[in-house]
């Protein structure tokens, strides 16, 4: 029985390190396709969708429902992507001139930017977690995944500590980057991402029930998501996702 329970849990783990490797490689052609800027919001929208199935325990071709998901969601994916990109460049590029000066205002806006840059790391790891959950309007995923990272601050570390660690690997062993590396930040980032949102979900919805009965309710770090909130975004099936 126990040489039972080590071989699945071996073969699960091995399918896991498998599928994110090939995830990985998805990601970076993908992202080549849109000529790097264009393909990236794509890519990673496509990469959380397929994340967020997997955790569910729905079995799917990678390579045909990645295709599928990034060309559906291409426009809408880049819409989000672009502004965050823009203004992370904008941070970057005030970080390295203001960095270099030795003067007081300069050091100050160099770390006002550090700051900046690291709220910006943070609202981003659950950006297109959200949107591969929750069907919101476009505008909505930017303001409503800043919120989420201020109100959950203890998710919000974990993520960032998980991003440090995957830069850090990467820079140690770049030959990580094409075969592995973005495909396990995905993975990982996603996977508790939807533990977060699942566990903000329940919390929303027991406040709610309180609120119904007349029952005192106490602060709650709870995110209430905007009227009209879906969280049912096709699988390939067509059935509800969440």
């Amino acid at each position: 029985m126990l040489a039972g329970n080590f071989s699945a849990r071996a073969y699960s783990f091995f399918d896991t390190l498998l599928w994110i490797a090939c995830l990985n490689l998805l990601w970076v052609l993908f992202t080549l396709l849109g000529l790097g800027v264009l393909g990236a919001g794509p890519a990673t929208a496509a990469a959380q969708i397929l994340v967020r199935r997997r955790a569910r325990g729905e079995a799917a071709p990678l390579l045909k429902s990645f295709t599928r998901e990034y060309f559906a969601n291409f426009v809408r994916a880049n819409a989000l992507a672009l502004p965050v990109m823009a203004v992370a460049a904008a941070l970057a590029l005030n970080w390295n001139y203001s960095s270099g000066a030795g003067d007081l205002m300069s050091q100050l806006i160099a770390a006002g930017t550090f700051v900046a840059a690291i709220f910006l790391a943070g609202v981003v790891c659950y950006l297109f977690p959200m949107y591969a959950r929750y069907e919101l309007p476009l505008g909505q995923y930017l303001m409503t995944s800043s919120r989420f990272a201020v109100r959950h601050l203890a998710g919000t570390v974990i993520l960032l500590f998980i991003t440090a660690a995957a830069v850090y690997a990467s820079r140690a062993l770049p030959g990580l980057i094409p075969f592995f590396s973005i495909g396990a930040w995905l993975y990982v980032t996603g996977w508790l991402c939807d533990r977060f949102f699942t566990a903000n979900d329940e919390s929303v919805a027991a406040t709610a029930a309180l609120q119904e009965a007349d029952m005192p309710v106490g602060g709650s770090p709870a995110v209430a998501l905007p009227a009209g909130t879906s969280t049912a975004r096709p699988t390939q099936q067509g059935a509800p996702v969440g």
